[in-house]
């Protein structure tokens, strides 16, 4: 709210003011509720002392999450009981959700959009295994079509409804044409319930039919980019959309009727229907789109009015199998992305996802195809290779400096209760070590926080920590900024030597790169100690090198900078090219 309170248009503030409509539009469907309820409460489904699913228990937490994937990987289906939890859990989230959602990459500094997954849940473990799980500084918007024609719809949509309980702030669903049960007949995702889970199957599929309708349209990301699932029409007006009764829509296949009448306004119908089903064209103008039977084919003069008329910069859209994951269209203005791989058979299409990064969100896209490599790697074990690393080192200078922080602390904390307002906690840190971090999303890695009211434990920072060694010397302060403050140009390094986008390095591309960089700056390696650094680099020993296996290799070397080995001459390549 407060990003939108700063914006110039006036559409923002329009979404602002549909949530107020909230209180009045859940009153009319007061006895709908109890009557769901009564119908689909957990509790009515006893878990038998045989099962031996995961287990979960509210409120959800992100190691549950690494338990439902670790647990889906082998196979294991989740209890009815825990599956209606979830999804009256994400009801409630949903519920308070305005129709177009609004993100902002102010804290994060950059924000994740995954197009189609349709029930393959290999793809999505891929996309966790490159980019990591969301988090409060790493946001994902998950655009539509979650189930259907895959054989793990089921564990798909509980994984992004999993997310969105822990992250409710940082995991953006947007609806689909497919989630629908009217097509979900058609293509799968009612036979799989129905098989999965027998005897509650009626149960599950009317309380996932109900969170089907609470399910956001669009999101606008930093009032400049509007991603939807399909795209727009001529007719595209933003501001009914943010105004309409979105849950009247259990269906968006045909209007909804009671007794042979519309219970919501056709216009209202026909612009929810434009913006799930249409497709881009690169004919001029807006037509019916006679291929899929709904929506429009719109051209790249309907695009430039749209977005001046909203005052956006463009469209990011799924809705379309790519070859290659993903295709901008229009002059760039419209890019499509589609993140499910082999998609009609093995071998058809690359998957994709984009990162939009920094203040002007900068399109990067990562293309994959999900394997045995990335789909059964340990996803919380990648997460943590450059943070523990990087914790570490830090937590190393915050106890060089610990006598002052005290002081700091006591002189702040004049009731002596041991903790202080978050706020405060970041300025001492700020002044006294030194280091322009994030310090408000580092706090939960190296502190304790009072669970009402959110205040830290000062001294629980030292608690953890014991002098091994001698303490920081230096030169660390300055290391540790330069890990921070590089990781764009790292970042770019890694892309270049990414040859062919997959997100990984492969031994041949590192190879690759190597003999490259030594022919253009003439110095010579032999081609076992460019393997030997490969192979070192590759830290969980999977054959390929991820960007936070780079990353930590830029890290060792600096710090190992007096020895400069023939692993840091290879690095110095690298800085020296990128230079």
């Amino acid at each position: 709210m407060t990003h939108i309170a700063c914006d110039k248009s006036s559409f923002s503030n329009s979404i602002a003011n549909s949530l107020r409509g909230r209180p009045r539009i859940l009153a009319e469907i007061e006895e709908e509720e109890r009557e769901l309820w009564k119908e689909t409460n957990p509790n009515l489904i006893p878990i038998e002392s045989t099962y031996q699913g995961p287990h979960i228990h509210l409120p959800l937490t992100a190691d549950q999450v690494t338990l439902l994937i670790n647990s889906f990987r082998k196979r294991k289906l989740l209890h009815a009981h825990y599956v209606l939890t979830l999804l009256h859990e994400a009801r409630k989230i949903l519920q308070s959700k305005p129709n177009i959602n609004v993100a902002s990459t102010t804290l994060s500094r950059h924000i994740t959009i995954c197009g189609d997954l349709h029930g393959k849940l290999d793809d999505l473990l891929t996309i966790f295994y490159k980019n990591s799980l969301p988090a409060s500084d790493n946001p994902y918007i998950f655009n539509g079509d979650f189930v259907d024609r895959g054989v793990q719809s089921v564990e798909v949509f509980l994984l992004l409804i999993a997310c969105l309980l822990v992250w409710p702030d940082r995991v953006f669903l947007n609806r689909g044409n497919h989630e629908d049960f009217s097509v979900n007949i058609r293509y799968g995702f009612i036979k799989e319930i129905m098989y999965k889970y027998t005897r509650h199957a009626t149960r599950i599929i009317q309380v996932t039919e109900d969170v089907y309708s609470w399910l956001p349209l669009a999101t606008i990301i930093d009032n400049k980019v509007f991603v939807v699932h399909g795209g727009v029409t001529d007719r595209t007006d933003l501001k009914k959309i943010s105004r309409m009764d979105r849950h009247q829509l259990i269906t968006i296949l045909q209007p909804p009727m009671i007794d042979g009448k519309m219970t919501c306004d056709q216009e209202e119908w026909d612009q929810v229907v434009g913006i799930l089903w249409s497709d881009p064209r690169p004919q001029p103008g807006c037509h019916t789109n006679s291929i899929r039977g709904g929506g429009s084919f719109f051209g790249p003069d309907v695009t430039e009015a749209f977005l001046q008329r909203y005052q956006l910069e463009r469209i990011i859209r799924s809705h379309e199998c790519k070859p290659d994951g993903f295709e901008f269209t229009h002059g760039d203005r419209v890019l499509t992305i589609f993140s499910a791989s082999n998609y009609y058979a093995e071998g058809t299409n690359k998957a994709a996802y984009v990162k939009l990064v920094g203040t002007n969100l900068v399109t990067q896209i990562v293309m994959y195809v999900s394997s045995s490599h990335t789909s059964n790697a340990e996803i919380q074990q990648r997460q943590g290779y450059v943070e523990q690393s990087a914790l570490r080192e830090l937590k190393q200078l915050i106890y060089a400096s610990h006598l002052l922080l005290i002081e700091k602390f006591h002189m702040e904390d004049t009731e002596q209760s041991g903790k202080i307002c978050i706020g405060r906690w970041c300025d001492i840190m700020k002044e006294v070590v030194g280091l322009q971090l994030p310090w408000r999303l580092l706090c939960p890695k190296i502190a304790k926080l009072d669970p009402l009211s959110g205040n830290v434990y000062y001294e629980s920072i030292f608690q953890e920590y014991t002098i091994q060694n001698k303490l920081a010397e230096q030169n660390e302060p300055s290391l540790l900024e330069t890990l921070y403050r590089s990781k764009d140009t790292l970042e770019t390094i890694f892309r270049f030597i990414d040859t062919d986008g997959s997100g990984l390095i492969s031994m041949q591309e590192f190879t690759d790169a190597c003999q490259l960089l030594s022919k253009h700056l003439k110095t010579s390696m032999h081609q076992e100690e460019i393997q030997d650094l490969a192979k070192s680099i590759d830290i969980n020993k999977d054959g390929f090198i991820d960007f936070n296996e780079f990353l930590e290799a830029f890290r060792l070397v600096d710090n190992d900078s007096p020895s400069r080995r023939s692993g840091n001459h290879v690095c110095g390549l690298f800085c020296q090219d990128e230079r």
